[in-house]
């Protein structure tokens, strides 16, 4: 999943960045107002991890224009231990949670996990297709009782499909959300990907679940009949 981290403190910004990306999650980071616009401009993001104490810019007013975006991502307030106050005019403005800063950064991970569990987002605990399980919180898959091993980037490729399962994605869907804004659209990395995801989902004997849309893209799912 695709996160903007919008944090003006660099040392904090690096880290959280490093950790998000070590947890799985693919981030962009932002120091300013401006360059978080830039890029909600362009890229579609699952949660947005938004310091409400800008530079640049009016924290509350980028909540809202972030939460007008369509899809509307997801809105985690980062503010200081006092600022109750902001806490506040940031969840009536839309915001669906906030992190008390300095937060620990294995507390960031959960929280955006969460707001990833919400209902209204499509995003269940478990994904399932069939007998392929897949657990976010755990970084655990498997088939069948089958442990599959998966690198960081595997592991989002095949969120991204679960989560869309029986929808067919194009390379351009997967790569905005599994990679973040150094992903290069010209590339056959995610054929590389999916190509690697099939061998290790798709066990010999097992009914084949991943496949190739001539044309469109990939789909998770179990294969029409007839």
């Amino acid at each position: 999943m695709r996160v903007l981290l919008v944090e003006d403190d660099d040392t904090l910004r690096e880290s959280a960045t490093a950790f998000l990306r070590a947890s799985g999650f693919a981030v962009d980071p932002a120091a300013t107002g401006k360059m978080a616009r830039s890029l909600a401009a362009v890229s579609p993001y699952d949660v947005v991890v938004l310091d409400i104490r800008l530079p640049d810019d009016d924290g509350f007013v980028l909540c809202t224009a972030l939460r007008g975006r369509v899809p509307a991502p997801r809105i985690l307030m980062a503010t200081a231990r006092d600022a109750v106050e902001d806490r506040i005019a940031g969840l009536d403005l839309g915001a669906d949670d906030y992190l008390v800063k300095p937060y620990a950064l294995g507390e960031l991970v959960a929280r955006v996990r969460a707001l990833m569990r919400r209902p209204d987002h499509a995003a269940p605990t478990l994904l399932q297709v069939e007998d392929l399980e897949l657990d976010p919180a755990t970084r655990e898959a498997r088939r069948n009782g089958r442990v599959i091993t998966l690198t960081t980037k595997e592991f989002a490729v095949l969120e991204v499909l679960m989560r869309a399962r029986g929808r067919v994605l194009t390379r351009e869907f997967i790569g905005e959300h599994a990679w973040d804004d150094n992903f290069d659209p010209m590339s056959n990395v995610i054929d590389v990907y999916i190509a690697r995801l099939r061998r290790k989902v798709d066990g010999e004997g097992e009914v084949p679940l991943l496949s190739t849309v001539r044309g469109a893209g990939y789909r998770l799912a179990v294969p029409s009949r007839g």
